[in-house]
């Protein structure tokens, strides 16, 4: 991720670490590709009349249970149905749990994915690379993330001081695989990794570190002619790399970010009245929670120009509760979901469908809420369920979803699809089919070699749209 604070290791002789620079630079490689964007148009790309769509990717970290939320089976037996009941919605034939009843007032926006599998292994990491890439990372190539995908075809906004691609509030943690997390742009570089935000928008004084200047920065600033002085005299060879033209080039983009009163503006809740702030949820001791303030910070950052906005619901499987529900400590139950998860979760999602509505920006907005595989049909005997890709349930709204739909059908136990089997590929060509992407797309991949967006012959859930 991208960090302007981060300190370096090998310094100038006057305390400046070229990495602190380099670091600074790389934030404003994402409104540098004017390049990348005419190249993108001229072969088809993108399409013109998507160019205002906008994605926030909820990504569930921890992966709910597809038979207590959004794929109930109230026939089957008590071992696999659970304790909770399905609620019919205004939309016909269409039941969700009863945990979501904010969930049950916008069925009309919100279609389903009932049919959602992969083969990869039963780990919470290869799940989260392949839903936000479209594939699962083999021979040592990271493929990109959708949003930095769409921050080098089309870079910053015309406008906006803002980066396309915001990550909050921070990325994934420790899942126990030990592989990355597919939240950064992977081989098309660091340039294009998401700004993340890196602090938790809930708490008071919330501030965003990398929009403040680094400790000692001015005067760092005032000491820049000295280390350009140094690079031009001593450092001829690297004058010419790659690194030395992001630093050249983009250093004035980065500071511009950092001194932008538009950022500051966007990422500033406490502009936001108290009561706007408790309809994305309190929890019981009336704190805001993180991943409401999380949805609400999203509004803003799309209204300011950010094209892409992903939100990690949790951070960790190990040091809080969360949708990885195993039953035994440190996790919780199937029943704990109802006290916390959930609530958290429904609240904060029905706000941002009330409010995306209500400022005009939901029918160019993509949201779309992932996991990274689903549970066990049959809950085990700690009281929960363990990891199933077999099949889940994924959902959208917005970017020109129909709502009130249900794709896909899973058999009698939700254990594996029967109708409509759905690859995460399908699901991020999906993605960049909101966008107005054009599938045929390649990108600079490994070794030069053209790199299809999505796998040739991949498609997406055209019954969405």
């Amino acid at each position: 991720m991208i960090e302007l604070s981060a300190k370096g290791t090998a310094r100038t002789c006057d305390g400046l670490s070229r990495r602190d620079f380099m670091q600074v630079g790389a934030l404003g490689a994402v409104g540098m590709s004017l390049e990348h964007l005419t190249a993108a148009k001229a072969q088809g790309a993108i399409a013109q009349d998507h160019d205002e769509r906008n994605v926030i990717m909820i990504f569930n970290l921890g992966a709910p249970s597809q038979l207590d939320t959004w794929d109930m089976k109230p026939e089957a037996p008590s071992e696999v149905r659970g304790p909770f009941q399905p609620i019919q919605t205004d939309v016909p034939d269409l039941h969700i749990s009863e945990l979501f009843p904010r969930m049950v007032d916008h069925a009309d926006k919100i279609s389903y994915v009932r049919s959602c599998y992969h083969t990869a292994a039963a780990v919470h990491d290869t799940g989260h690379q392949m839903l936000q890439t479209g594939r699962l990372f083999t021979g040592g190539v990271n493929t990109p993330h959708a949003g930095c995908v769409l921050a080098y075809l089309r870079g910053r906004r015309s406008g906006s001081d803002l980066p396309p691609h915001v990550l909050l509030p921070e990325p994934m943690g420790r899942t126990g695989g030990n592989l990355p997390h597919g939240q950064d742009a992977g081989f098309l570089g660091k340039s294009y990794d998401p700004f993340a935000l890196m602090a938790d928008p809930s708490k008071e004084n919330f501030q965003v570190p990398d929009l403040l200047p680094p400790p000692k920065i001015e005067a760092r600033l005032g000491r820049r002619q000295r280390l350009r002085a140094i690079v031009d005299n001593s450092l001829k060879k690297f004058e010419a790399t790659a690194d030395a033209r992001l630093l050249d080039s983009n250093f004035q983009e980065a500071y511009r970010l950092m001194t932008s009163q538009q950022a500051r503006d966007a990422f500033d809740l406490s502009k936001v009245p108290r009561a706007q702030r408790e309809r994305y949820g309190v929890d019981g001791e009336g704190n805001l929670t993180r991943f409401g303030q999380c949805c609400l910070l999203s509004v803003r950052l799309l209204k300011a120009g950010v094209r892409f906005v992903t939100i990690n619901t949790f951070l960790t499987v190990f040091d809080e509760i969360t949708w990885d529900i195993h039953g035994s400590k440190p996790f919780t139950s199937i029943e704990g979901m109802k006290t916390q998860v959930a609530p958290a979760y429904d609240t904060a999602f029905g706000a941002l469908l009330d409010e995306l509505s209500a400022e005009g920006l939901l029918d160019n907005t993509l949201v779309c809420n992932l996991q990274e595989f689903g549970r066990t049909p049959r809950i085990n005997p700690a009281g929960g369920r363990d990891h199933w890709p077999q099949c889940w349930t994924s959902h959208f709204a917005g970017g020109g979803v129909k709502g009130g739909r249900v794709i896909g059908r899973s058999d009698a136990i939700g254990g594996v699809p029967v109708e409509r089997p759905v690859e995460p590929a399908e699901i991020v060509a999906t993605i960049f089919h909101s966008l107005g992407l054009n599938l045929e797309t390649t990108l600079p991949g490994p070794q030069t070699r053209p790199f299809p967006l999505v796998n040739f012959g991949v498609h997406a859930i055209e019954e969405l749209f």
